[in-house]
């Protein structure tokens, strides 16, 4: 048996330690630690798919990857948008992955723009890679490691 749960969601925590138990007896607790250890320790993606409209800003705190229009700025150790995102707003992150509409300015060490991206505004990153045909009307700036 195999539970997959949200670390926010406690009723389900105790539906999987109850369910554990009532499958293995007294040594729920070490497959419910196994379990926590996997699935909870893993590093969290939040996805925004296309219908989504977000007026304000997101912070999240690992990865978010979007396909949405949003208002606001944006803060995350990973953002990666796709060809549908259009943002205005400004991104500040650890690796930006960036292929779709962006105005407003990008603070990351490492900046990936993709062929699909559209661009409008100021980079600041350690290292930059573009790929041909990426519309851009950008100013970049480079800091040290």
């Amino acid at each position: 048996m195999l539970i997959i749960f949200n670390d926010n969601d406690y009723q389900y925590q105790y539906v999987a330690v109850r369910a554990t138990k009532k499958c293995i007896g007294d040594s729920q607790a070490y497959v419910y630690a196994w379990l926590y250890r996997i699935y909870m320790s893993e590093k969290k993606k939040s996805v925004l798919l296309s219908d989504v409209s977000i007026e304000g800003d997101i912070v999240e705190k690992d990865e978010i990857i979007i396909d949405a229009k949003i208002n606001g700025d944006i803060k995350s150790t990973d953002v990666t948008t796709y060809s549908n995102s259009n943002i205005k707003g400004n991104i500040k992150s650890t690796n930006a992955s960036l292929g779709g509409k962006l105005k407003g300015n990008v603070n990351a060490d490492q900046i990936n723009i993709r062929k699909t991206a559209d661009i409008d505004g100021v980079l600041n990153q350690k290292t930059l890679s573009v790929e041909e045909g990426a519309s851009l009307k950008i100013k970049a700036q480079t800091y040290d490691k």
